[in-house]
């Protein structure tokens, strides 16, 4: 798989159809979509492919977080919500006023600094840290450095799909707390002995490291079949059922083009190729 490097700080992309004279081409339907940084990447390659095949067609992409997301597509202020989260596990979204459209999953790992000499963590161990149990990597049989944990804003569909995984229900240590996976990406890179997670398609770099758990690899095929166990289904939702050009561009994102090349490439699994299936709850049960 290329190796991709997501570390942008800028958290609104505006994709744009540019005419060879250097302007803007003038769109006649315009789409938003606002939320979930995992998805983002997903989200904008497949925006702007669809642009150059629709041109009167304008999608502009926004990674804010999969509450924000919920919460846009909720009060009307975006077209599409995306999300790491179902909609009934958000505080304050009425999950009945939208629809949901699952249009890829998403894996997670504990990522470190590339130079720590640690490759693998128990799910105990990985737990104590992230609860302040443990806060020096010698304790797990690394170097006599101190741990750094990195954590997600609230409101993070990625927190929230890694807690529900990782914390059995624990409160996380206080620490930093970074409200984009970019960001994290670039600060585990930067400070030695940090520790955070990230989506399965911000760790094809150099940059961080991913960790095995209980010697178990965080790789598309262990996702599948839940040997992986931290990952969520990747949603764009909307207000009601999409129409138009809106429900042009989820059939689009549902497609064997989508699904067959844009997805694997980017680092993300197909909802078709998964064995197990996940409900609001966390229940997972064999297809």
């Amino acid at each position: 798989m290329k190796k991709t490097s997501f570390v942008s700080l800028v958290s609104v992309v505006t994709i744009g159809l540019t005419l060879a004279g250097g302007a803007t081409a003038s769109a006649s339907t315009k789409i938003s979509m606002v939320g979930s940084t995992a998805l983002q990447p997903l989200a904008e390659t497949a925006a702007k492919s669809y642009m150059s095949d629709h041109k009167s067609v304008s999608i502009d992409v926004q990674g804010s977080g999969s509450g924000t997301g919920l919460s846009q597509v909720s009060s009307g202020a975006a077209t599409i919500g995306n999300s790491d989260l179902f909609a009934e596990q958000q505080s304050g979204i009425d999950a009945k006023k939208l629809q949901d459209h699952k249009v890829a999953v998403v894996g997670m790992a504990p990522v470190v600094n590339p130079d720590l000499k640690v490759d693998n963590l128990t799910m105990s161990q990985l737990r104590k840290i992230f609860t302040g149990k443990i806060t020096n990597w010698k304790q797990v049989g690394g170097p006599d450095k101190k741990i750094v944990v990195i954590n997600r804003v609230k409101g993070s569909g990625t927190r929230a799909t890694f807690e529900k995984a990782v914390l059995d229900g624990k409160k996380a240590v206080n620490g930093q707390e970074q409200d984009s996976n970019g960001t994290v990406q670039k600060l585990v890179y930067n400070t030695p002995g940090a520790i955070s997670y990230l989506a399965f398609s911000y760790t094809e770099t150099d940059q961080v490291k991913a960790l095995k758990i209980n010697g178990v690899a965080p790789t598309a095929k262990n996702v599948e079949n839940n040997k992986w166990k931290i990952w969520s289904y990747e949603h764009m939702y909307t207000k009601g059922k999409a129409t138009g050009e809106t429900k042009s561009f989820l059939k689009y994102m549902e497609s064997s083009k989508v699904q067959k090349k844009t997805v694997e490439k980017l680092g993300y699994i197909s909802v078709s190729d998964m064995k197990v299936t996940k409900d609001a709850d966390g229940n997972v049960t064999k297809k």
